[in-house]
């Protein structure tokens, strides 16, 4: 059986430690881990006096993944103190390794996040493969958690205070060549040779190394909280910390916590603040939701979960882009970044030169902060042809239509461009609402026709949205996986029906926020509350980003729709507040410079005060915690119907789709896993309180019902 940790001494008695977990493609910190590294310092240490020093290493792809969320997820309140002593002894055994009295080198061969970074923190000197595939940093706080293997103590006192921040707070990571400016590694190797060679050739010339913070009189950088200047950032840190987090995220202030409470105390003590803040995290509720779908369900989707199984992966090679508008040049762009040719058409050329510009203009910006070189820039552009032309699209394997959402015009673009491309390319709209089943008559093989719903900015938005048609085949939705795949996006796949998951659950939101300032509650209460439940932005604030234009247009194309099915949409109260702005008022949103917010040129935005004359009524407001509950409840049992009606495929989908889509709450874990941290059970009486006082839109359906009955969770 292999060791977790090999322990190998040379001729030169420099110790060569190599992590190794058996059975494990990446080394963790699990139980096997804890009880090699215990072995591993006694035996350090009974044998220190034959030892020049110590190299540490690793075996696998990457240098060590950090803690094993398997366990960490299962921690409970009442594994409080077992998880506290076990987090000291990890902490001791990293411990007796720096104060050993000999040189210990961290030879960094590939990713060192987490715990990995942690382990190479307690070596005195550290070197780092010249590689773009190595990764430096602390994302503990991603996932609800804090640096707990001395991660918080050993960066603030190797970085001071302000500097180590936001590699703590804000989870951020770096390449060989930044963490070698930044001060975090000492050396860049060349390859797997060379770093050995020179972390022996350190040991040879430090045969007393300590760390910094052993050294007697030594003083953390940019000094400890209570010099003048770390006191003055740290009177206004907390308040900057609290707009971004609006108390929903414990990890940010925690970390902020235990990096300043340690900075005025010892090192061993700091390491008990540490170890305290990290149990009272794992422990806690906001961990388990987001370890639970950041983790284990995105690695769900991302290994191809949705996909149909049993089809060879397709690599795409041409895209053709209809529309270059805002949409279409973001997946011009996105495409492009992964080496695939795209045509851009618009019915002229100078826009389809402008959807082309805004890929340049990002790229520049790349250039000006010296991540790409003039070269690659000119390589990205070239990659992206604009045309008026649909002779162009010969040779595309995939289109995708981005035009306004009118489905006459869609029709009519999508018809051409099949005609000219592949005969067995795959046909995509990037409609947000329009049913794919009737998009894809247009085609004549309707088998090859498929939703990718993309978000705006494409560059930035990590979804995509794919909507199977009732004729899509099995090898069309895998190609549209692999695609989506390709360009490093996370695809949800979802079944047809008006408006899909995303757009559905999304105009619960806004029309929940309209509807409350239609019964006279306070605007600044509905934008304040709805952040503070965890959401990036006001339902009243994204009507203006959306365009209320926009939301009537795609309301009087569903009743058009309806009617046309012999079906009648039913009413919101948000509608009469919606066609209050536009017909009293004439104040469509952003774009025009007037919605429910005011735009003044160079200004910041500000809610138009005739909201509280023509809305706002001092009678009805509610409570703060209606408000918030009012937002998350009416998505999540939006959410619940997608699942109960087969629009939804699994639970990993609702949840990932509802944060990178939609902006759900990322504290809870998503739309699906916020009813399950709420309780099931709480969840369908919270519901019927909210029904009885707000409308039926709040009555939770059959599926969620019986889950309560059965003691069930999604």
């Amino acid at each position: 059986m292999t060791e977790a940790i090999r322990y190998e001494k040379g001729q030169d008695n420099i110790v060569v430690l190599t992590m190794d977990m058996p059975g494990q493609s990446a080394n963790t910190m699990n139980a096997e881990y804890r009880e090699a590294m215990a072995k591993i310092v006694d035996r350090l240490e009974a044998e220190k006096d034959s030892i020049t020093g110590v190299i540490l290493t690793s075996a696998k792809k990457t240098f060590f993944a950090g803690g094993d969320l398997n366990e960490l997820i299962k921690v409970s309140k009442a594994d409080a103190k077992s998880f506290y002593d076990m987090i000291l002894r990890i902490k001791g055994q990293l411990r007796r390794l720096e104060c050993l009295g000999k040189p210990v080198v961290a030879a960094i061969n590939g990713a060192a996040l987490g715990g990995g970074w942690e382990i190479a923190l307690a070596c005195h000197h550290r070197i780092a493969l010249d590689n773009p595939g190595v990764q430096i940093g602390l994302p503990e706080v991603t996932l609800g958690l804090l640096p707990g293997g001395g991660g918080v103590v050993r960066m603030v006192r190797l970085l001071g205070l302000e500097k180590a921040l936001p590699y703590l707070a804000e989870g951020k990571k770096v390449r060989p060549d930044a963490a070698l400016k930044a001060g975090l590694i000492h050396e860049l190797a060349t390859s797997a040779e060379d770093m050995l060679a020179k972390a022996r050739a350190w040991i040879a010339a430090n045969p007393a190394a300590v760390q910094p913070w052993d050294v007697k009189g030594y003083k953390i950088p940019g000094g400890t909280p209570s010099t003048p200047a770390v006191a003055q950032m740290l009177s206004i840190a907390p308040s900057v910390l609290r707009a971004k987090t609006q108390g929903c995220f414990p990890a940010p202030e925690k970390i902020m916590c235990a990096a300043v409470e340690g900075a005025q105390v010892d090192f061993d003590t700091a390491q008990i603040i540490e170890a305290r803040y990290f149990t009272e995290l794992t422990t806690g509720q906001v961990a388990k939701n987001m370890i639970g779908t950041f983790w284990f369900q995105l690695n769900e989707i991302n290994a191809g979960s949705s996909r149909p199984q049993g089809l060879p992966r397709y690599v795409t090679k041409k895209v053709g882009v209809l529309g270059a508008g805002m949409m279409g040049a973001g997946i011009a762009y996105v495409s492009a970044a992964a080496g695939i040719e795209v045509v851009l058409k618009d019915v002229s050329l100078e826009a389809a030169e402008k959807g082309k510009n805004y890929s340049a203009k990002l790229l520049d910006k790349k250039v000006s902060r010296g991540q790409m070189t003039t070269e690659k820039r000119e390589a990205f552009l070239a990659l992206i042809k604009p045309t008026v032309s649909d002779a162009d699209f010969e040779g595309c394997d995939l289109i995708i239509e981005a035009v306004f959402e009118d489905r006459n015009l869609k029709a009519k673009v999508t018809a051409a461009a099949e005609a000219a491309a592949l005969p067995d390319a795959v046909i995509a709209s990037n409609t947000s609402t329009l049913p794919i089943t009737g998009l894809a008559s247009a085609i004549e093989q309707q088998q090859r026709f498929i939703g990718l719903h993309f978000f705006s900015p494409v560059d930035k938005m990590p979804l995509v949205e794919i909507i199977c048609g009732e004729k899509t085949s099995d090898e069309t939705l895998a190609r549209g996986f692999d695609y989506v795949m390709q360009i490093k996006k996370t695809p949800i796949v979802v079944s047809d029906s008006r408006g899909f998951f995303t757009s559905r659950v999304f105009g619960t939101f806004t029309n929940e926020g309209l509807a409350m300032l239609g019964e006279g509650v306070s605007a600044a209460m509905i934008e304040t509350e709805t952040r503070k439940a965890g959401m990036p932005v006001g339902p009243l604030a994204i009507s203006d980003e959306v365009s209320m234009s926009l939301q009537q247009h795609i309301r009087q194309q569903t009743i058009k729709d309806l009617a046309a099915e012999g079906k009648q949409m039913p009413e919101h109260p948000a509608y009469a507040v919606i066609d209050v702005m536009l017909g009293e008022f004439n104040r469509p949103g952003k774009a025009a410079g007037a919605g429910f917010y005011e735009y003044p040129e160079g200004g910041k935005k500000f809610l138009w005060p005739g909201l509280r004359e023509r809305f706002e009524k001092a009678d009805r407001q509610i409570s703060q915690e209606d408000v918030r509950d009012r937002i998350l409840f009416i998505q999540a049992l939006e959410t619940v119907r997608c699942l109960e009606e087969g629009v939804l495929r699994s639970v990993a989908d609702a949840n990932i789709g509802s944060i990178f889509g939609i902006g759900f709450a990322a504290w809870t874990g998503g739309a699906l896993q916020f009813i399950n941290q709420y309780g099931v059970q709480d969840f369908v009486a919270r519901a019927q309180y909210l029904a009885e006082q707000y409308g039926e839109r709040f009555l939770p359906p059959a599926l969620l019902l019986e889950k309560a009955a059965k003691g069930e969770t999604f």
